[in-house]
């Protein structure tokens, strides 16, 4: 399990300052964080960075985007 108590948590440079947003920590071992922006003592997703890289992949090539 990750210490989310003292992640560095950042939103996307897309974000443009927006509210509705994710934010995410690099944290320990690799682990990456997301949580909502508009509740950041709320509930956090740790994702290990394997499937992180697999998330990001999947993004970059498009595979969420909407028709």
């Amino acid at each position: 399990m990750s210490d989310l108590a003292g992640a560095d948590w950042f939103k996307s440079s897309r974000s443009q300052g927006g509210e509705a947003c994710v934010e995410a920590a690099h944290l320990y071992g690799g682990n990456v964080g997301v949580r909502d922006s508009k509740d950041p003592t709320g509930p956090a997703l740790v994702f290990p960075p394997a499937r992180w890289d697999t998330f990001l992949a999947a993004v970059q090539s498009g595979e969420f985007d909407q028709a």
